[in-house]
This record gives C-alpha cells, structure tokens and sequence, in this order.
C-alpha cells in the first residue's frame, strides 16, 4: 500500500524544479516552504541554480547526499513520467505532482500519460498526489510545499496558540479553492492540520488520504471540495468509518447543476438530476452539504469546538444585548428549521434578578448592554445552557470592543471548561482578533454570519441523530436475493428496452410491490368485454413502449363507466396514437379497474453511473413537478431508511392528515420503497429506470395503490 505517512511526515524532501524566482510558480513555492519552520531537510533540485532560497541546490535526483521521503516535482509535464520513474528507483515513496498539462487540458495525450503515471506509482508502491495540485501543508510539522499565498500569513501561526483538539483537515480536487478555506477559517481561529490538492487524481484519490487520516486520528473534522468519486466502493466503506468514529466530514460539491439533463425515460430520474446519487450517498453516511465556501468553514468551527457536546435536539436559546439583532437570530433559526422555545419558570427567573425593566428573559433573551456588561456573556450562556427547554445556545454580541471579553475572559475560561451542551458566539460587528483568540480558548467558536450559526447548529443536531441511528442499525449494504429473482430476471431480458406497464406490474408484483392488475386488449369489442368484466368504471391507458408519458399525450381515459364508453374510448386512443406517433410501436390498451382515490406519491429508480441504483420517494401531482419534492437513497435499503427518507420530505405534514384529511399509511409506502429497493439492488445489472406514478395512498392501515409502472432496462 502507498505510504501517506511518507507524504505527508517526510523527514526529507526533494523540491524538483526549484527556483529563486518568486514570481514564478517554483519560486514562489520555495518562498513558502522556507517561511516555515520545518524540521526536517529540504533539497532543492535544479539544472541551472546552484542556490535557492539559501539552501544548496543538486543538479539531479541521483546527487542528493541523503535519503528522501518526499519529491515536489514543478517541472514542465513531458518531463514529469521520467522523473517520477527517477524517483521511484531513488527509493523516494511519495511525490505531489504540481505540474499541469495532463488530461485537464481539451486533446492531446494526458490520458496516456497519466495512466503512465499510475503504472509508475504501482510499480514503486509511491503514494503519488496530482498532477495538476497545488501541493499540500501539514501545518503540524510546518511543512507548506505549495505556492498558495494562503500560506503566507505574515506571521500568524499556522495553528493557533493551544488548540491540541477540533483539528480539521481539508481535502479539495481544486488546489486554490482549497487553500481558501484554510484562508477563511484561520482567522476565525481554527486548527487546521492538513490542507491537500488532490489534482487530476491519476494515482492517489482524495478517498485515499481521507482513509489514512481516519486511521492516523489526528483530524476531528474533514471539509471535502469535491467534483466527483471515482471509486464508489471505497467512498462507501470510507464514509462509513468516518460515521462510525464520529468523524463529520463538511463536503462541497460542485457540478451540481444539470448542464446536460439526463436523457431519462422516468420522472424520477428526471427530477433527480445529475446530482442525485451524489445527494442520496451524503445523506446515508451523514456527510454534511454546504452550499458556499464561508458556510462550509462555519459548520466545520461549530463541529471543531463542539465534537464532545452535540446538541441533542433542535431548540436553541438565544442570548443578546440587542433586541433587534436576537429578533433576527429568531427568525433565521427558524428558517433553519430551528425551535426557539419559551425558557422554562426557574431559569427566567434566575436571569430577571439581573435585567434591568426594559430587558426580556423569555428567548430570545434580551439582557441589554447593561446587563451583558454587569454579567458578561459567560453567565447569561451558562444560565440560558442550564433550561432543560434548550439544546444548544446562540450568543449574539458585538465582539469589535475587545475590553468586554477581556474583562470575561476567566468566566468565559470556566464556562467553556464546564459545558456540556454548544455554545456558538455570533458577532454582528467585525470581530476583534484578541476576541476571537478569547472565545477559542475557552472553546467557543466565533461566527459573524447569523444564517451560518444556525446552520451550523442543525448540522451538529443532524449529524448526532443521523450517527445514532448509523450505530443502532447499521447501514444494509448486502442482501439475499429475493426468491422470484429468477422468474423476474427471465421477464427483464426481453428485447425490448421500456418495459409497459402490463409488463412491469407482474414483476413488480413478485417482490411484493402491489401494481394495479388489468387486462390487455387489442380491439374495442375486448375492451367492452374486459370493462364489462370489472365491478364499477375502468381506466384505459395506451401501451407503447415509444410512448411512456401517456397522461402528457392524452393516451389515459379514466372512469369510463359503459360498454359504448369502453369502445369509443378504445378508439380514441389508438387515434390519438396514430396523430401524434404514426411511428410508436402500439401492444395495445391496459383496462384497468379504477383505484381508490388516495394522496398521490411517486416512488422509483434510477441507475446512477458511480453509485448504482438509487430509490427516491416524492410527492406526487404538481408537487412533484412544482418543487422537486424528492428524497432518496441508494438501494438497498432498510425500513429505519425508507422512514428517514419519507422524513425528508417538505410535504411530510401531509402524510399525517392536513387540514382535516386523513392520515395515510405510511408503513405501506415504505414496505414498497424497501421492495422495489431489493427489485433494483437484485438486477442492478439489468434496470436502469423503474418509475411507479401515480402510487396512491389510503387511510392507516387501508394500504396504497400503485396506478401505473414502468421499467427501463439498460
């Protein structure tokens, strides 16, 4: 196996490419590394430099006077393969490729290469990084090889002054986007350890540092900028561990948007977008999104400081000294999904001996300037953080006058030391670094951002719960095939591709999935005899595989209630067919009873590329369509899963009776969602698409009723 260890401790590195040129990307990088205070020994290697920043600089590989874990290789890319094979025979086990022009640029042979690449690094067994990375820093041993400016912090420490824990590492296939987390959350005072560009990925995968950190256990957080995972399997088994050790991993990920939308037969498919396995994989594992590179870096420092004090539930206590500003905090937990409760008798009552007549103990409390200054905020948290009403607490301040903190910097010290439920301090001023340097020491992260605090207070709240459940039942990742797998896999290998729903619905049916039954007809005298055949009005619906949006042609006839209805309506069909596909392969009209009227879902499938099949439960009729009200989860899946996902959706009240209606039976909707996840996890290599819309809903206890179905095999 590749030894990361090499990588990211090297007690030797070889910068291959070095320059006195800080105006160039080897210069500027041999700038950034020599800032620091890294132990170990670094050898510049360049054919034209005898010196480089001070240090004595080799003509070759070969003529190094010692030993070396690591290279930094900057050199031009058709040079880069031969290097790598230099080092390899070196014995040098590690190498960050920073060079670019490999297979990022449009033509040209950068596949080739770097599948070279790889060839080189299996052969030597060398952890290799890139190309096309901007390097790395282990700010634990000073070790910056890269030419990011992140990196130049004109004196602050890399970590700050005390912070042994709530390190967080960052993991970006974008080098730049990376530093700029680092960037952003130093000030704030967090404890980086690691921040890795990943590059192209050619060799080692961002999947493959994330693994070995987990098992070094130096990092407490993780934030992921992601474009894609190669490997499916091993993200899988990687995010699981991660959930495991209680490990949150913060993810950015990009190409979200659907610039090419998926060619898919199925609603479902359709509505889940390009993106949609990746969204079903984070929810699974409890992987935290962030929407914005400010937001990823606040939820991280609400984890950071917090790791051993998750809060339990989603009521938060807001403390103030300004009424407007805790009004505001108010509304935007709200938003979050967030409860701001009334505190209870005994803690009001403890906070109003303080208050002066115009303050407010309820929650928000409004303890005014006045008060704030007379207790300091160490207390009033403290008190809010005692109410058995709240789980976590939300101090809004103004933290631009240091004196304040100053004066409660011991009180802030015990109160911090103390705690066992969050405290995140949210300052609507410009916070004073002395302030921010205060808070972190008593283990209290700073924000300045009101939409990012209670975001980071849900994100705490669901990871806790999304872990527990993980550690009660873990995820279901094998299973036995059903026992109609046989006869199902013989009905799914006809030729044709798209399967109708007088095709579908017997499959289905064998894993449980109960698809109204009807009868396929061929002429309007059949149609009379199969609607004569059932006890009260029938639906007719065309069946072509060409055809699969029947309702959007005009192809679906319902309550159709007489003989002469039954054949005209036959008629109408084939007609309607013929007008706007004179080409479409026709089988002929499904006569089906009608079903029970019922809250209309949809439930389906759809094949992801990286992930395989993932299921998806939704809101059906124009909400569906309307908001996207969609959740989803790779298949297989459990009952505690199919539970979490009907949760998730915006429309989840209506399920329990709104306004009046009926609560519907929700264990009968997810026993399907848990069958037609088998169906898939069963013939993954066959399905690409299976959709069941309309899936009616009936009273607790009455069932559903899946009205129409379709299958699309690959």
């Amino acid at each position: 196996m590749p030894d990361f260890k090499a990588f990211l401790w090297p007690e030797a590195v070889a910068v291959i490419g070095a320059s006195n040129d800080e105006h160039i990307l080897r210069g500027a990088l041999m700038k950034v590394m020599t800032k620091h205070d890294y132990a170990g020994k670094i050898y510049p290697v360049s054919r034209s430099e005898t010196e480089v920043c001070g240090l004595k600089a080799y003509s070759s590989i070969d003529r190094l006077p010692g030993p070396v874990d690591l290279a930094v290789i900057v050199i031009p890319a058709k040079f880069v393969a031969e290097t790598l094979e230099a080092c390899g025979k070196a014995g040098i086990k590690a190498a960050t490729i920073i060079s670019s022009g490999f297979a990022e640029e449009v033509g040209g042979d950068g596949d080739a290469v770097e599948q070279h690449l790889r060839e080189i690094a299996a052969r030597y067994d060398m952890a290799v990084v890139g190309p096309n990375a901007e390097g790395f820093a282990n700010t634990l041993n000073q070790l910056c090889p890269t030419f990011s400016p992140a990196m130049d912090l004109s004196g602050m420490p890399l970590v700050p002054d005390g912070r042994e824990t709530g390190h967080i590492a960052v993991l970006a296939q974008s080098g730049g986007v990376g530093f700029a987390f680092f960037d952003r959350g130093r000030p704030k005072g967090l404890a980086f350890n690691y921040i890795v560009s990943t590059g192209n990925e050619a060799c080692a995968e961002m999947v493959d540092l994330l693994d070995y950190m987990l098992e070094e256990g130096r990092t407490d957080v993780f934030i992921l900028f992601m474009e894609n995972i190669k490997n499916a399997e091993k993200f899988r088994a990687t995010a699981a561990k991660a959930l495991r050790l209680g490990k949150p991993i913060i993810v950015v990920k990009i190409g979200r948007s659907v610039a090419g939308v998926r060619a898919a037969m199925s609603h479902t498919a359709a509505l889940a977008g390009e993106y949609g396995g990746y969204r079903a994989m984070f929810g699974r594992y409890g992987l935290i999104e962030a929407e914005e590179l400010e937001e990823a870096v606040d939820i991280a420092a609400g984890f950071s400081f917090n790791l051993h004090r998750l809060p339990a539930g989603k009521r938060v206590g807001i403390t103030t000294g300004s009424g407007g500003a805790g009004g505001w905090m108010a509304d935007t937990a709200s938003l979050a999904g967030l409860t701001v409760p009334p505190l209870d008798a005994v803690t009001r009552a403890r906070i109003d001996e303080h208050l002066p007549a115009y303050g407010t103990s309820q929650n928000p409390v409004d303890a005014t300037a006045q008060a704030i200054r007379k207790l300091g905020n160490s207390r009033l948290t403290e008190w809010v953080a005692a109410s058995n009403e709240v789980d976590a607490v939300i101090a809004i301040t103004s933290a631009r006058l240091l004196a304040g903190f100053t004066r409660d910097q011991e009180g802030l010290a015990e109160v911090g030391a103390a705690a066992t439920k969050p405290t995140l301090f949210c300052s609507y001023t410009d916070p004073h670094p002395d302030a921010i340097a205060i808070a972190g020491n008593a283990g209290f992260a700073m924000l300045t951002n009101m939409r990012n605090c209670a975001r980071a207070i849900r994100a705490m709240a669901d990871y806790r719960q999304r872990r527990e459940n993980f550690l009660a039942e873990p995820v279901v990742l094998t299973h036995e095939r059903h026992p109609a797998f046989d006869k199902v896999a013989a009905g799914l290998t006809r030729p044709a591709t798209v399967l109708c729903e007088y095709q579908a619905g017997p499959l289905l049916a064998a894993y449980g999935i109960p698809v109204l039954t009807g009868r396929l007809v061929m002429d309007g005298l059949a149609a009379t005899v199969a609607a004569n055949s059932v006890d009260g009005s029938v639906a007719l619906k065309l069946q072509s595989p060409d055809l699969p949006h029947k309702s959007d042609m005009g192809l679906v006839l319902l309550d159709v209630d007489d003989e002469d209805a039954a054949s005209t309506g036959f008629a109408t069909l084939m007609q309607r067919a013929t007008d706007n596909a004179p080409d479409a392969d026709v089988h002929g009209v499904l006569v089906q009873p009608m079903a029970r009227p019922g809250l209309e879902m949809i439930v389906g499938v759809y094949r992801d590329e990286t992930f395989g099949p993932i299921v998806s439960v939704g809101m059906g009729g124009v909400l569906v369509e309307l908001l996207g009200d969609t959740c989803s989860g790779p298949a297989p899946i459990s009952k505690a899963e199919a539970h979490r996902l009907v949760d998730g959706l915006k429309g989840r009240a209506l399920l329990n009776g709104w306004r009046g209606g009926d609560a519907v039976d929700i264990d009968a909707l997810v026993t399907v969602l848990v069958n037609v996840a088998h169906f898939a996890a069963d013939h993954a290599d066959t399905v690409q698409e299976i959709d069941l819309n309309p899936v009616l809903l009936h009273p607790v206890g009455c069932g559903l009723s899946v009205v129409d179905a379709m299958i699309v095999t690959r």
